[in-house]
């Protein structure tokens, strides 16, 4: 029998009692191991030590890794860092997501795929047009903080350019009131933005994610503007979100069976590509 491919779900934060802790993703893992995936999900060891799993990555026999970065800054080590972006340069397939503001900004120093994540006080948007506040209504989260709708609510997405194989079959994506900001880095060929969300709040354009073709430098990669698209809150507001969420939740995902399936084919999708399977 052919080898199922193997899956790290990780966050960049220690187990937590209320935050977005990877048992919060509990839908997506149970979604992928149905498609055939060998799943292993996991919050990071505690700071300051680097993670031993992550600290190791390019040794592991994973195929493919997916990194939520919920972390203030802090969430990867140095050893961290090098690991996974040797992994990458392996060959094998990294996904790496966060959110708002500074939301996740220990990612900009991993090997490519953290040039495409932009932040409020780290790695910039190079479009200083965009340093100003997209949702407004919850006024403690600065930009980027692109509002494409309510936590359990569904945004129409645009394919960017030729339609990438993520997005077979995909029209909608979940809704998030403060996405973050992703870019192509420009000194990058193998990188370019795949698809584009609009804010409900200023119909501004915003890229919800770019993919990074495999070349010689490293396997496929993609960079996502919000882990809220993977969330099992956001998919089912029902299961639950930490005391810190404050914005009313929607229902268009739970209520429109079609637009919940765009989201799981997503992610089933990007599993599949990210093993080139």
């Amino acid at each position: 029998m052919p080898k199922r491919p193997s899956v790290l779900l990780q966050t960049t934060i220690a187990p937590p009692t209320d935050d977005w802790g990877i048992a919060r993703f509990s839908k997506l893992a149970a979604l992928l191991r149905s498609e055939g995936f060998d799943v292993v999900t996991r919050d990071r060891d505690p700071l300051p030590a680097p993670d031993s799993v992550l600290s190791t990555l390019d040794t592991s026999d994973f195929d493919a890794a997916w990194l939520f970065a919920v972390d203030t800054g802090d969430g990867l080590t140095t050893d961290d860092c090098a690991a996974i972006s040797r992994f990458r340069r392996n060959g094998r397939g990294l996904f790496v997501t966060r959110d708002h503001m500074d939301l996740g900004s220990s990612v900009c120093d991993l090997g490519g795929v953290g040039k495409a994540h932009y932040f409020h006080s780290k790695n910039l948007d190079p479009d200083a047009a965009r340093h100003a506040a997209d949702d407004t209504v919850t006024s403690d989260i600065l930009w980027p903080n692109y509002h494409s709708g309510a936590n359990g609510d569904w945004q129409q997405i645009a394919v960017e350019g030729p339609r990438h194989p993520v997005l077979d079959g995909v029209d909608r994506l979940p809704a998030h009131p403060h996405e973050g900001g992703v870019g192509a880095p420009a000194d990058d060929p193998s990188a370019r933005v795949i698809a584009t969300g609009t804010s409900l709040s200023t119909g501004r354009r915003f890229n919800l994610a770019v993919a990074f073709e495999p070349d010689d430098s490293g396997g496929p990669a993609i960079a996502a503007s919000t882990f809220h698209h993977f969330a099992d809150y956001n998919w089912d507001p029902a299961t639950g979100s930490p005391s810190f969420v404050t914005e009313a939740p929607g229902d268009g995902l739970a209520t429109d069976p079609a637009a919940l399936a765009s989201a799981h084919r997503y992610a089933v999708n990007i599993a599949n590509w990210l093993v080139s399977r």
